[in-house]
């Protein structure tokens, strides 16, 4: 039964970043990748967030399966690298550096958020 609520997690999770990256970057006039970096950094908020959280069903439905399909490090790692390759260096730099930097922050404010365990 847990690979269920997994599954329903991600079935939620998975458009929810594909149609959040289409509304971010269609608003941007930028090769930088906004999309995915809001995202991921929203996704760590709410995985920080979970640390609150002592159910395992919880855990699984809005971590594992929502978090994990809401968050893309495939996608991430493409970009910076066509970043890198189409010239824009500055940019994949900044998007690597700016998405550790901004994910640990992210993180670590839904954990101080959540409270202790």
């Amino acid at each position: 039964m847990n690979w269920l609520l997994v599954a329903v997690g991600a079935a939620v999770g998975a458009p929810l970043r594909y149609l959040t990256d289409r509304a971010v970057q269609s608003r941007h006039d930028s090769v930088f990748p906004w999309g995915t970096f809001i995202v991921n950094v929203v996704g760590s908020f709410v995985l920080g967030l979970l640390t609150g959280v002592t159910s395992a069903r919880a855990q699984l439905l809005l971590g594992t399966g929502l978090c994990g399909a809401l968050t893309t490090y495939s996608t991430f790692s493409y970009e910076t690298l066509k970043l890198y390759e189409g010239g824009a260096r500055g940019y994949a730099v900044l998007n690597a550096a700016g998405s550790l930097a901004a994910g640990l922050g992210a993180v670590w404010l839904g954990t101080a958020v959540a409270g202790p365990l």
